[in-house]
């Protein structure tokens, strides 16, 4: 664990008034309450059952939707379901409907590969039902990885996402080179793996702190490094002179991004190659997908061939959002190797973890120092140093989502957190990214703001929620001394929106959609390029898990919201684990009777009055 992190919880946990940490033995209820609260735990347990099985039953009778790339169907999803998902009940009966379709739709994504190259068989994930031309020969895609990772770790059984790491960092998704089609749109030529930006090797982190094992980990470790190698010599700026020298540096395409702003204002700042962006003419050449054909006709794609790919420009950007998740992977290839028992005698194994704080700490410091704006108060967008053509270390002044990215992967130090904060103002107001449906992808303030195209320039997509969301609970547990009801209530607004946007009918999950005035998701159905599990486990009801043989439960549901909520089935380091919270235990006594419980392999190891108390719950030996 870096040195930041470590700082954060013990500063977090001085300053938490009110808080709670308490340990298994430290239960205080009479044993009538235990008694009454374990007796609503298997009733809930019944219950979560049964909607879980009556919401598939609904969903595998949608008609019209796309079928499962593996094996789990309308024929055996249920059982599957019941037997690996963490159950979820709330008196929200929407949030309860919508988590269960994600899982729902979850398994429809997961798919058995028969390796021709590796003569192995692998679980992938997909994202996009089929094999695209854009994805692996596996049909899984990187783009979403991370999200899938973070989602899928939750599963009991470990071996879906063991067998997908194994996939991507040592099978032969690292090794082949991605396919080059119509669909190729660029000149770098490089393995499956790294076709997308993504933090496989830090959602792999994530992953053991659920499910540890420590020999699987060994072995795979020496392939996450030539992964993250991978990034290292591929995508950063080699231009020593630049600002942006040894950054790291993506297509707009390959973040998962499309269009973005940011490259609409490096492009109209470029000259030469890139003269056809203007002020007044940028959206007839980049804007959607229907604008790159128009590109490609021009004379400058002509006369500087090297400089477009079928009319999308090979203009190269140093993001908030890469150089975020390469320090969250060289992090964690610390922190993970940092577990190895032998550490302490093994000179080499102190080396590693040595040299991956110390390349951590060198993405950190790049970022703070080259990426944030102090008159902006915001993590900015650069243009990278060694673009070949168009205007290179420009830096585009407009606020997107993708900068707080940083606080998704704690990356943010804790001792001058301050100075970054006012970032999150920006988070709740009409002019940065608040709207009516749901969350934008850039500042509503700008000129350029356009909702309705194709692209990052202000349509809301789930892939960004997802970050963001986390981003900003992390933000709220690790770096305030005291957290808001305002806060909470932000938090709770934006992922019930999230909700109410998979529909009431027939519920779906797709790319896109209009933050002002959306009622429902564009684009694909049942699609997996996001979270939802994750968000209400993790972020909202704030399960946090650790390497340590503990884990802590921290909520930031506003108490005014639900009437209760429920939590179980969870697998975690071999334990089994449950979390109820009620505001009214016994209706026929008056009262506030509000307790938070939490059960592990079904003994009641501890409560708290308070819904948002911190809960710290060592694990039996």
């Amino acid at each position: 664990m870096s040195k930041y992190l470590k700082s954060i919880d013990q500063l977090r946990t001085s300053f938490a008034a009110g808080s709670l940490l308490l340990s298994c033995f430290s239960i205080s209820c009479s044993t009538p309450k235990q008694v009454a609260y374990d007796h609503e735990l298997q009733r809930l347990k019944t219950v979560s059952k049964q909607t879980l099985a009556a919401n598939v039953d609904e969903f595998n009778a949608y008609k019209g939707r796309p079928e499962s790339d593996g094996p789990f169907n309308a024929s055996n999803n249920k059982a599957f379901l019941e037997e690996n998902i963490p159950l979820f009940l709330s008196s929200d009966e929407g949030m309860t409907k919508v988590y269960n379709y994600r899982w729902w739709m979850v398994s429809k994504h997961l798919k058995e590969y028969d390796d021709p190259i590796d003569k192995r068989k692998y679980w992938v994930v997909t994202e996009f039902f089929g094999v695209k031309p854009w994805a692996s020969l596996s049909g899984a895609i990187t783009c979403p990885a991370g999200h899938q990772f973070y989602d899928v770790r939750w599963l009991r059984d470990p071996k879906f996402l063991n067998s997908y790491a194994e996939y991507f960092m040592k099978g032969s998704a690292s090794k082949l080179d991605q396919r080059e089609n119509g669909n190729f749109l660029t000149y770098l030529s490089r393995p499956e793996s790294h076709h997308f930006s993504s933090w496989m090797i830090d959602g792999v982190e994530a992953h053991l702190k659920i499910h540890p094992n420590a020999n699987w980990t060994k072995d795979l470790l020496p392939y996450m490094e030539k992964h993250q190698h991978g990034w290292d010599s591929l995508f950063t700026v080699h231009n020593a002179g630049a600002k942006t020298a040894g950054m790291y540096k993506i297509l707009d395409l390959y973040d998962g991004m499309e269009f973005s702003l940011s490259a609409v204002l490096g492009l109209i700042e470029s000259k030469g190659a890139y003269d056809i962006y203007t002020p007044e003419s940028w959206k007839e050449y980049y804007l959607g997908w229907e604008t790159t054909g128009k590109a490609a006709e021009s004379k400058q794609a002509k006369d500087f061939p090297k400089a477009f790919r079928k009319g999308y420009p090979d203009y190269y950007l140093v993001r908030p959002s890469v150089n975020s998740y390469a320090y969250a992977n060289t992090q964690s290839l610390a922190n993970l190797y940092n577990l190895d028992t032998e550490k302490n005698s093994n000179p080499t194994i102190q080396q590693k973890i040595k040299l991956y704080e110390s390349k951590a700490k060198s993405i950190q410091e790049n970022l703070l120092n080259v990426l944030w704006n102090e008159e902006d108060q915001f993590f900015n967008t650069y243009s990278a140093g060694d673009n070949e053509f168009g205007v290179g270390d420009y830096e585009a002044h407009v606020r997107e989502s993708v900068g707080y990215t940083p606080w998704y992967f704690n990356m943010i130090p804790f001792e001058d957190h301050q100075k970054y904060e006012n970032a999150w103002a920006m988070f709740s107001s009409e002019k940065g990214f608040y709207n009516a449906k749901g969350m934008t992808t850039a500042e509503r303030q700008h000129p350029y703001y356009n909702e309705q195209a194709y692209a990052w320039n202000g349509r809301g997509w789930p892939f960004q929620n997802s970050i963001v969301y986390k981003a900003y609970a992390n933000y709220l547990r690790n770096y305030k001394k005291e957290i808001k009801d305002s806060e909470r209530e932000l938090l709770f607004d934006y992922i019930q929106k999230l909700a109410n946007m998979h529909g009431s009918d027939q519920l779906n999950i797709g790319e896109w959609y209009i933050p002002s005035d959306g009622q429902t998701f564009g684009g694909e159905q049942d699609y997996f390029h996001s979270t939802f599990p994750d968000i209400v486990i993790e972020d909202l009801l704030g399960f946090k898990a650790s390497h340590e043989n503990k884990f802590t439960l921290e909520p930031l549901l506003p108490e005014d919201k639900w009437d209760h909520f429920y939590l179980g089935n969870l697998r975690y380091h071999g334990h089994d684990v449950d979390v109820i919270w009620k505001k009214d235990w016994d209706t026929n006594k008056p009262g506030d009777q509000s307790m938070l419980c939490v059960w592990v392999n079904n003994k009641l190891v501890s409560t708290s009055p308070k819904l948002n108390a911190k809960l710290e719950i060592n694990l039996p030996k």
